[in-house]
């Protein structure tokens, strides 16, 4: 049966519980002026981290003391809790509605906003690739019997993608978890000399981590590609490549992890040029007998 996961958010504890879920289930006891100050929080939680109590109770027309006792009744010691809870809501990758823009001049300035967290997120991850670890990445690619790359929820896409660029540069590439498939029929046989590419980005499934010891028991070598939250598990990899994620607005941005699997990709393909470009070669050459692509 299907779970309603808010319901279990209301089910915990209200110190554990988040602030939306708080709202949810104190709602229908509180005043009107509190519940207006409620309903603009749920519509403003991504901007929290700017507001001050007073901009709150001047946005909302209600007095400071309403507002202090409505997180009160959440219960939040005080507005700076609230605060550091929904930041660390967002720190786990939970989308938080960004601060309203509108017109073509708010357009502009969310597409500048964008363009340098985008800048920033590419300049920290060629930072951390400069010690040695792509290349170290690069030799378990090249070198492994067989590979393996796992991505689940929304690491998938970038496991997937990941997969359709080494299929292309070498063989023995498979991808999982297939449709209908569980992840216990994709690891049985992966073994010594064998690469395991783990992607887990942030709001992994709680497997996660009983995945890190299988593939440790397995003694296949571990790449783990996933942004900061997941350093806990680096120091069971083989190789760790972090990617930043961040962004200013609701959701992860995942253009550093399609920047690296091509960096990944290429790598690999340039490390082995001849075997590589003759399978290109004959890739292309079934697509065009099967009439699979598009002409020119």
């Amino acid at each position: 049966m299907t779970r309603d996961i808010r319901s279990e958010e209301q089910a915990r504890p209200h110190g554990t519980a988040r602030i939306d879920a708080r709202i949810d289930a104190k709602y229908a006891g509180l005043s009107p002026q509190e519940r207006r100050v409620a309903d603009f929080l749920l519509e403003h939680l991504g901007d929290l981290a700017v507001f001050s109590a007073a901009d709150i109770s001047r946005e909302t027309g209600v007095s400071k003391a309403t507002v202090s006792r409505l997180f009160r009744k959440l219960d939040f010691a005080d507005f700076r809790e609230a605060k550091d809870h929904t930041r660390a809501m967002r720190s786990r990758g939970v989308p938080m509605a960004p601060p309203a823009r509108t017109g073509a001049s708010g357009a502009l300035a969310a597409l500048e906003v964008h363009a340098r967290q985008e800048e920033e997120n590419h300049g920290r991850l060629m930072s951390l690739l400069a010690d040695g670890r792509l290349e170290t990445a690069l030799e378990l690619l090249t070198g492994a019997r067989n590979l393996l790359v796992v991505g689940l929820r929304n690491s998938y896409p970038v496991a997937l993608h990941l997969h359709q660029q080494l299929i292309q540069a070498r063989p023995g590439v498979r991808l999982a978890p297939q449709p209908g498939q569980t992840l216990g029929e994709e690891l049985a046989g992966i073994g010594k000399g064998d690469v395991l590419v783990l992607v887990g980005f942030r709001r992994r499934p709680a497997l996660f981590a009983r995945l890190m010891d299988a593939a440790a028991a397995s003694q296949a070598d571990v790449i783990l590609v996933a942004d900061g939250t997941a350093r806990g598990y680096a120091a069971a990899a083989s190789c760790w490549l972090e990617c930043p994620i961040d962004s200013e607005g609701a959701f992860d941005s995942y253009s550093t992890a399609m920047a690296l699997v091509g960096l990944l990709a290429n790598g690999v393909l340039n490390r082995q040029v001849a075997t590589g470009r003759r399978r290109i070669s004959a890739i292309a050459a079934a697509y065009e007998e099967l009439a699979e692509l598009e002409g020119p």
